[in-house]
């Protein structure tokens, strides 16, 4: 963080120091996770049903935590706040015009926390960068990343996320972007929002708050994400494989490890990219990397050598792994909605080479869809069936329909099977697969990672 004076701190956060010095000067990140505190760091002390943050206060001060921020005073100066939530907004709200940084944010249904690690490995070939690990996307992770951020950080990459209108438009007067991206609009989440046009709505805030001198990168392929090009004032770029996207990919093709390779087209020029990460899907997340990297000036030779050097950062997404044994595996076990699970289908139909490798989709519970829950589990499992998979494995109660979808195929020459839980999977997996077998495990957030894990583990074949 940019250094601020406990005074300064006070007033941005509407609070009132206690048993502190004014001018003690906070020149650390902001942490809420005491371990994590250094020297010249402050600590927020977050209440909670079974964990309070207060409680930790005296291990972040000893650890070099010039003061904590918290509901009420502690053996340390404070910064006593009603919410230590809305204080953590604030501040970052307090430092964000101060950094000079470039901000660029991303938000979609599905694909955000990707695309935003490859643009933040791509940008970072520019200068020093700043983005969140993993999903920290929310009234928390969102002012935590930008407090990171300090005098000498030039980019700050963000991704934008949302269960209600309104969400991502708090997020972006926290700190809004200079770039913004929105991937697409799927149905993730939508059993809180009620329907899609409902999270086309939120998705285009970001949008919405570009300034004038700002750039909108929407996907071209997306007829909802489209269509919010008269929300913006900004410029607007359109990508995606559309004839009449500005920045395109065209001729793509898969090789058998699940990779896309294409042809970047833009007005500057075109250059062929072989991507280095699987899944056709990840063509439109790159495609949106390169119109950020051309945007600051990166020429079509540059994006050429850097985009096919990309990698997946975060864990549990589309990472692709050899056993001993012959078997691959796709663990994207980190979380799912219908559209994320169709493109991992996809990448597994495409490993599995036509019928050349035996395909399992091991799938769990896809959770808060609202009353698509039923019609977007059937999609996905025809889908499966449709693309050639040789065995579907539905893990858990709420699965069940992904393999009613498979069964609905007629001539689907495959084997759809229901267990209860990660342990049957385990079990099952254990006495069938044989080598040359690929595996994809993935669902939403209901431990199927667990399977993931067990095939990682050496599971024997």
């Amino acid at each position: 963080m940019i250094a601020l004076t406990l005074a300064e701190i006070a007033r941005a956060v509407e609070g009132t120091l206690v048993g502190g010095d004014p001018d003690a000067l906070v020149t650390g990140p902001v942490e809420h996770d005491s371990r994590k505190i250094v020297p010249g760091g402050l600590f927020f002390a977050f209440p909670g049903e079974k964990v309070d943050g207060h409680d930790f206060a005296p291990v972040a001060v000893e650890r070099g935590a010039v003061a904590v921020v918290g509901q009420r005073p502690v053996d340390a100066p404070t910064i006593v706040v009603d919410d230590p939530l809305r204080a953590i907004g604030l501040l970052a709200t307090h430092v964000a015009p101060r950094l000079g940084a470039t901000i660029v944010g991303v938000t979609g249904s599905s694909g955000k926390t990707t695309t935003k690690d490859l643009i933040a490995q791509l940008v970072a070939e520019l200068g020093p960068t700043i983005a969140p690990a993993g999903s920290l996307n929310n009234e928390l992770g969102h002012p935590s990343t930008v407090l990171r951020a300090d005098a000498d950080t030039r980019f700050l990459v963000l991704e934008y996320s949302a269960r209600h209108i309104g969400d991502i438009d708090y997020l972006c007067r926290i700190a809004g972007p200079r770039i913004a991206a929105v991937l697409n609009v799927g149905t993730s989440h939508i059993g809180e929002f009620g329907s899609q046009d409902n999270i086309a709505t939120a998705k285009g805030e970001l949008v919405e708050a570009l300034p004038d001198t700002g750039l909108a990168i929407l996907n071209a392929d997306d007829p909802r994400v489209r269509a919010m090009a008269p929300r913006t004032r900004a410029r607007v770029v359109l990508v995606g494989e559309a004839a009449d996207a500005d920045v395109r990919a065209a001729d793509v093709t898969v090789d058998e490890r699940g990779r896309a390779a294409f042809t970047l087209v833009t007005p500057e020029g075109d250059v062929r990219v072989a991507l280095g990460v699987a899944g056709r899907h990840q063509v439109g997340n790159v495609l949106v990397a390169a119109a950020v990297g051309r945007e600051l000036g990166m020429t079509p030779a540059q994006l050429g050598d850097i985009l096919p050097r990309l990698r997946l950062v975060s864990a549990r997404r589309m990472d692709v792994f050899d056993r001993r044994d012959g078997v691959t595996v796709i663990d994207d076990s980190y979380n799912a909605n219908p559209a994320s699970m169709a493109a991992a289908v996809r990448a597994l139909a495409d490993m599995g080479g036509s019928g050349k490798r035996r395909c399992w989709a091991v799938l769990g519970y896809m959770a808060e869809l609202g009353a698509e829950e039923v019609p977007g589990h059937r999609s996905v499992g025809r889908l499966a069936a449709e693309l050639g998979v040789d065995r579907l494995v539905a893990v858990g109660d709420g699965a069940g329909p992904l393999a009613d979808g498979a069964e609905e195929v007629a001539d689907w020459a495959g084997e759809a099977v229901r267990v209860t839980d990660q342990e049957a999977a385990i079990a099952l997996l254990g006495g069938a697969l044989r080598p040359g077998d690929v595996v994809l495990v993935k669902g939403s957030r209901y431990r199927t990672w667990q399977v993931a894990d067990a095939l990682r583990e050496g599971l024997s074949a």
